[in-house]
């Protein structure tokens, strides 16, 4: 539930505010769809103040907000200004996708407590495998890369029925296009990456466990680890 809280905020609260706004309280189109987009910020921003440390890809979203909220200040056509949010927003896929080709993609930030379960053995061995094997940095890699495709079409997609649709029908419909995008990301990388990543945690923390274990018994017992007589 927590990990949906996020889509709520983001997706759910700005439809039902537009809709609220302009149907229930006569708000312009334009003003509508600028104040829906206040409390994705607001939330963003708390984010970032309750964390105490600087995510990087909650203060890209944040960033994005931000220009997004102030372009809106100016946009007096809601079709350019569904656009112009779309085309904000797909600087957030580019960016993810850009980071693939650094040593820190930024959708690591999720991926990481949820394969190692943020237990110490899972941090030790992702550290460990992350250090020595290379088919576990391609899948945190493909990861991430998968995700900013994902995001990166949405946004596209958006930006061509921001001009094709009518924007009372847009403003439902860019959210299911964006929960869509959202849950193919997650049926996709999941599948090829965060569960393959996650089986291969599981088993290095199993194998230190059983080289501990193993340690352990050999004190325990100095003649197991003697090549003398006795030890065959």
């Amino acid at each position: 539930m927590k990990s949906f809280v996020p889509l709520i905020v983001d997706a759910g609260i700005p439809v039902a505010s537009y809709y609220l706004l302009s149907d229930g309280f006569g708000f312009s189109t334009v003003a509508a769809l600028g104040w829906s987009s206040v409390v994705p910020a607001l939330r963003t921003v708390w984010s970032l103040a309750g964390s105490r440390s600087v995510n990087g890809l909650a203060l890209l979203i944040l960033v994005v907000n931000a220009v997004g909220l102030a372009l809106s200040a100016v946009a007096g056509d809601p079709r350019l200004m569904m656009a112009k949010d779309s085309g904000v927003s797909s600087v957030v896929g580019i960016v993810i996708l850009l980071s693939v080709r650094t040593n820190r993609p930024l959708m690591t930030t999720g991926l990481k407590p949820w394969v190692t379960k943020g237990s110490a053995a899972g941090n030790a061995a992702w550290d460990r495998l992350m250090a020595g094997s290379e088919r576990f940095r391609r899948a945190e890699r493909r990861f991430s890369a998968i995700w900013g495709t994902a995001l990166l079409t949405e946004c596209v997609v958006k930006v061509i029925g921001a001009f094709t649709v009518p924007v009372h029908t847009m403003v439902w419909l860019g959210t299911v296009l964006t929960v869509v995008a959202i849950l193919a990301a997650i049926v996709i990388a999941g599948g090829s990456c965060a569960d393959p990543m996650e089986k291969m945690v599981r088993a290095e923390v199993e194998a230190e466990a059983e080289t501990v274990a193993g340690a352990e018994r050999t004190t325990a017992d100095p003649r197991r680890g003697n090549t003398g007589w006795w030890g065959t």
